[in-house]
């Protein structure tokens, strides 16, 4: 995956007119994604800052980062598919360059999604960016 997945999914969010319409497209984003294996949800994999569960665990593939994400919650689990499509497969010096911060605002998420929702998917963020150190 790569930023251009990243502006796609900007641009999907942009279609929609509500939060609800955004919201129900979220959810969808994480039905798509695939369970986590039970036996990766442990301590080690858990994403500390996350107000529900969150286990990222990561498979670092030469310079490439592959990794398996999955959350007890709805909402998170769309959030999960946000980075799984931003950041699978990059290599690893190219996960620092990546906007999401940007992206997240443009997406609406900032202003719509509640505090501790926002500090765990930047939580997530920093997981992942802290693979490529």
């Amino acid at each position: 995956m790569s930023k251009e997945t990243l502006f796609e999914l900007v641009e999907n969010f942009a279609l929609f007119d509500d939060w609800e319409e955004r919201y129900r497209y979220l959810i969808d984003l994480g039905r798509s994604l695939k369970p986590m294996d039970q036996a990766f949800k442990t301590d080690e994999t858990l994403v500390k800052g996350c107000t529900s569960r969150v286990w990222i665990k990561e498979d670092i593939d030469g310079d490439i980062l592959k990794f398996t994400a999955d959350s007890d919650a709805h909402i998170v689990r769309g959030l999960i598919a946000i980075l799984d499509q931003t950041y699978q497969g990059v290599s690893l010096k190219d996960i620092r360059e990546i906007d999401i911060d940007g992206a997240f605002t443009e997406m609406g998420l900032d202003q719509n999604l509640s505090p501790n929702r926002r500090n765990g998917f930047f939580s997530m963020v920093e997981r992942i960016k802290s693979f490529a150190e």
